[in-house]
């Protein structure tokens, strides 16, 4: 039920939802950039919360400060190598990769923590100009974790975290990095494994806590490319090594498609925006980075959605966001 102490939002009400997909995200980075050059504008004025996963969330965080879709796109394809970086023909790399992957997480954290830390600086979540609603898992006390910028009273806690930790807690992928525990020494990790498309995520946000009419809300989804899979047959009757691979995808996408569906369901498929374009099988990774491929991609698809996009959202000026309780200034 909606917060008694929250009167009815008055208005229209546009949320910005941002699947995770590792270094995909420049697919969604790159729609936004576009629609940003195509019709002129900056993107955040047109919503009024902005949900995110994973990667999406380093989106939707670096949205909230200041950051435009341009310099999203640079982070991408500047920092990817480094965050990603390939196992290469070397044997005795290639061998510490396998290792790796089959006994520990594959990729080191310190990377994607450099970069997100040069990005966005020492800078707090709740110096966000955008009401943000970031997932994560608790993997300590087995229960969800979101990040919420204090766009409430209630919300008290969250602000006062560096912003690029809650990336980190977001992005943690299961197999890929480490678990987080840079927020009071939990064991946070991607919040793709409950919501890696945050859409519904984001609903429930605005009509619980904002207390927004159903009948006002818009939604931009932007997944991060969708493969055509044929699942093999031996997932019918697979054990733990057949399902090791297929698991996480079978799993991502699930989720995805079961989310956008029952909110398609709930506000009604005119409401519900989603750009997700198919692509086949084996051309795109979460740590493999085909940059050409991605951007052409997203030209594409910007192209297409841009009359829609022009249509439902461009006309929508969000109000102004002010926390519901001062945030301190510590740049004084």
């Amino acid at each position: 039920m909606p917060d008694e102490q929250v009167p009815p939002w008055e208005g229209d009400f546009r949320i910005l939802s941002l699947d995770g997909g590792g270094i995909r995200g420049l697919f969604a980075a790159a729609v936004l950039a576009h629609l940003e050059q195509d019709l002129q504008i900056q993107i955040t004025d047109h919503f009024d919360l902005i949900t995110g996963t994973s990667t999406g969330g380093i989106i939707a965080i670096g949205l909230g400060l200041g950051m435009r879709p341009k310099a999203l796109v640079d982070f991408y394809t500047g920092h990817g190598p480094a965050i990603f970086p390939s196992s290469g023909i070397c044997l005795r790399r290639w061998l510490r990769f396998l290792y790796r992957t089959l006994w520990r997480h594959r990729y080191d954290s310190k990377p994607l923590e450099s970069a997100l830390r040069t990005a966005i600086g020492e800078r707090l979540f709740g110096e966000s100009t955008k009401r943000l609603v970031i997932p994560s898992y608790d993997l300590g006390h087995d229960q969800v974790r979101v990040f919420r910028t204090p766009h409430h009273s209630r919300l008290r806690r969250d602000w006062q975290f560096p912003a690029w930790k809650v990336a980190m807690a977001t992005t943690a992928a299961p197999t890929y990095f480490p678990a987080w525990k840079g927020i009071e020494k939990t064991r946070l990790v991607d919040g793709g494994v409950w919501a890696n498309n945050p859409t519904l995520v984001g609903l429930v946000e605005a009509t619980s806590t904002l207390n927004v009419p159903w009948d006002a809300i818009r939604i931009l989804s932007i997944g991060t490319c969708d493969d055509v899979t044929r699942h093999p047959d031996r997932l019918d009757s697979g054990g733990l090594i057949a399902w090791r691979t297929a698991g996480v995808n079978v799993a991502m996408r699930g989720q995805s498609v079961g989310t956008n569906n029952m909110v398609e369901l709930l506000l009604g498929r005119d409401r519900v925006h989603r750009l997700d374009p198919r692509v086949p099988m084996g051309v795109f990774a979460l740590d493999k980075c085909n940059t050409d491929e991605h951007l052409a991609i997203a030209a594409r698809e910007s192209l297409h959605f841009c009359p829609r996009f022009n249509e439902v959202f461009r006309p929508h000026i969000a109000k102004p966001y002010y926390p519901s309780y001062p945030v301190p200034d510590y740049s004084i």
